[in-house]
């Protein structure tokens, strides 16, 4: 399970990941932010159909207007969409909303009822808990490793990115429990680690890993500035926020 990606971390996640996993799921964001737009889009077409739309996909399609982004985000909407040719172009446009189900899981990009919206508390997720149909819905938007339990009325907050000097953590799928999980972003965190971030779920033993796995940064940021990108999108890839 990720959320938005470049090549050069997308690389890395993928090998990380390839020996545990027998499926791939994205939640969004695949275009929008980094110098790989074109190439990110064709490797996770050919790994897995299971991919739904974020915000910055349905400006880059045409979906949705910029116009309420940042400038900062606006001139990556305009410069990712001179990259892609108009075979990948129709691919952006029409991929999904969220909520979507793939194997046993729900994927939503924002909230539940509304995939623009962002969740950080558990306030904005209990819709989201009480409404999925399965017992686990991976989100994203925020960029945030992190997410929410829900167990007989009460709302926990789980902690889960791992630490600094850890790889991954682990959370045990409690029976009776629904939760909303954010994986993290794979290419450009907020959460202050500035590792790439994605989730693996272990239903043969009830356990969901999340993963921080560090890539070569400054060559992204060299790539970024190639291509001209905005700077403060190129700064942001270091701290992690």
């Amino acid at each position: 399970m990720f959320h938005y990606t470049h090549l050069r971390s997308f690389g890395h996640v993928n090998a990380t990941s390839d020996s545990q996993r027998s499926s791939c799921h994205s939640h969004g964001l695949v275009v929008g932010y980094g110098p790989d737009p074109a190439a990110v889009s064709e490797k996770l077409q050919s790994i897995t159909k299971d991919v739904i739309r974020g915000n910055h996909d349905k400006a880059v399609a045409g979906i949705m207007t910029s116009d309420d982004f940042n400038p900062v985000a606006r001139l990556a909407v305009d410069w990712t969409q001179a990259q892609l040719s108009p075979d990948l172009m129709t691919w952006l446009a029409a991929l999904p909303a969220g909520p979507k189900t793939a194997e046993g899981v729900v994927l939503i990009h924002g909230a539940f009822q509304d995939e623009d919206e962002y969740v950080f508390t558990p306030g904005q997720a209990l819709e989201g808990l009480l409404d999925s149909s399965t017992v686990l819905s991976f989100f994203g938007h925020t960029h945030h490793q992190g997410g929410f339990s829900y167990h007989e009325s009460d709302i926990a907050v789980l902690p889960l990115r791992p630490r600094p000097m850890e790889t991954f953590s682990a959370l045990h799928l409690e029976p009776g429990h629904k939760y909303l999980l954010n994986p993290g972003s794979i290419g450009q965190p907020r959460d202050g680690d500035p590792r790439a971030a994605f989730a693996i779920a272990d239903f043969d033993h009830d356990i969901v890993e999340f993963w921080r796995v560090p890539y070569d940064i400054p060559a992204v940021q060299s790539r970024m500035y190639e291509a001209n990108l905005p700077e403060p999108l190129i700064h942001r890839l270091t701290l992690g926020r």
